[in-house]
């Protein structure tokens, strides 16, 4: 006797089930999510993007002038820099990162010709900013040591000369990471990467003399510490300008 086939009832045939959709794909209340668009890539940079990068932002003057220098291991710094010069700190050094120290400016032809050369080169791009003749906030600070925690190594930190802002994120480095003592971290401001104290931007110099005084006077904090709790920058730049005999 031929057997009934159980998943025939009344003249219907089971369909195929569909395969399971990934967890993923559902939120918590069961409702099915759209996956989420790829990134899309940066734009190439105008022909007017690329003449004004060389004339506003004198990238001329660094064709064959780099500022490139080691701050630690697996940290390097150097002026800002293009794309093949990213592609030779890749090759030689391995970096896998970029600190952008001149902060995000979407309309500047210099942050467009950063973000795509920077993935033209597949490196990470982080953006902050500091301030090369002026007392930086504390909240500007902080996102510095914070981004210089998490970045991934190798990395390559930069500004527009490599001189002032470079040379401040360094001695950052080297204090909150590398626990070096205020007169290593000097090194980082100095002639060597044209850096001249005597010009507006030795306010930068006057942060670490203040903190260096703090030491002195009161007994170890870390840095990090320091420019959360007592760093005051309107009291830095009225002290820096009485250095100055201004007021």
């Amino acid at each position: 006797m031929r057997r009934r086939d159980p998943s025939r009832r009344h003249g219907e045939v089971n369909a195929p089930r569909p395969a399971a959709l990934p967890r993923a794909a559902f939120s918590r209340k069961g409702t099915r999510m759209s996956p989420a668009p790829p990134k899309a890539a940066p734009e190439a940079p105008t022909l007017i993007d690329r003449i004004r990068f060389q004339l506003r932002d004198y990238a001329v003057l660094r064709l064959f002038w780099h500022n490139f220098g080691r701050v630690s291991d697996g940290v390097y710094r150097s002026n800002h820099p293009t794309l093949p010069r990213l592609r030779r700190y890749l090759r030689d050094h391995g970096i896998r990162s970029v600190v952008n120290l001149r902060g995000p400016h979407e309309s500047d032809p210099y942050y467009r010709m950063l973000r795509h050369a920077c993935a033209e080169a597949g490196l990470t791009l982080h953006d902050v900013k500091l301030l090369p003749r002026a007392a930086a906030s504390r909240a500007q600070i902080l996102q510095v040591i914070e981004t210089f925690r998490q970045v991934e190594k190798p990395f390559l930190m930069h500004c527009k000369s490599g001189a002032d802002r470079a040379g401040m994120a360094a001695a950052l480095y080297r204090l909150a990471i590398d626990g070096a003592t205020v007169e290593e971290a000097r090194r980082e401001l100095s002639l060597r990467y044209l850096h001249i104290r005597r010009a507006s931007t030795g306010i930068l110099d006057h942060i670490l003399d203040v903190y260096a005084a703090r030491l002195a006077d009161k007994g170890p904090i870390g840095i990090e510490e320091w420019i959360r709790t007592e760093y005051d920058p309107q009291e830095v730049t009225r002290s820096y300008l009485a250095t100055r005999g201004r007021t």
